[in-house]
């Protein structure tokens, strides 16, 4: 398998955000993160917000995840997210600001249906900070 790549995709609703090859993709499942190399069995699951790796020519492109799926085949990885962002492209002390308010708001929500929202928003943001400071 060596020198064996993976055909990566991550869409959106709104574009494509990635498409490249890579030796290896690492995403934040809803059971915990999980990685795919070229020969993986095929498999169909869901994801949660977290960060997501591949690995490409020695250098690893990171981007923040807020959930959706992943159809993984031996030598193909598709992800449809409903975000999905660059680390780059993430600003820090936004990102960092958002997670402190929803914290503030999480400490002060009143029912489950509440909870749930608003830790899932939470969630996401925390998956934006921790990639950026990857």
């Amino acid at each position: 398998m060596a020198g064996e790549k993976l055909q990566l995709e991550i869409v959106t609703p709104e574009r494509m955000v990635v498409e490249l090859q890579a030796s290896e993709v690492i995403l934040p499942g809803v059971d915990g993160s999980f990685g795919v190399l070229p020969g993986h069995a095929p498999m169909l699951t869901g994801l949660a917000p977290g960060v997501a790796v591949c690995k490409c020519d020695g250098k690893e492109e990171v981007m923040a995840i807020s959930s959706g799926f992943a159809e993984v085949m031996p030598h193909r990885v598709i992800v449809l997210a409903e975000t999905c962002e660059l680390a780059e492209d993430i600003d820090e002390s936004r990102a960092s600001r958002r997670v402190g308010e929803l914290e503030g708001i999480l400490a002060a929500a009143r029912s489950d249906d509440d909870l749930d929202a608003v830790a899932f928003r939470l969630k996401k943001h925390m998956a934006r900070l921790n990639a950026r400071r990857r």
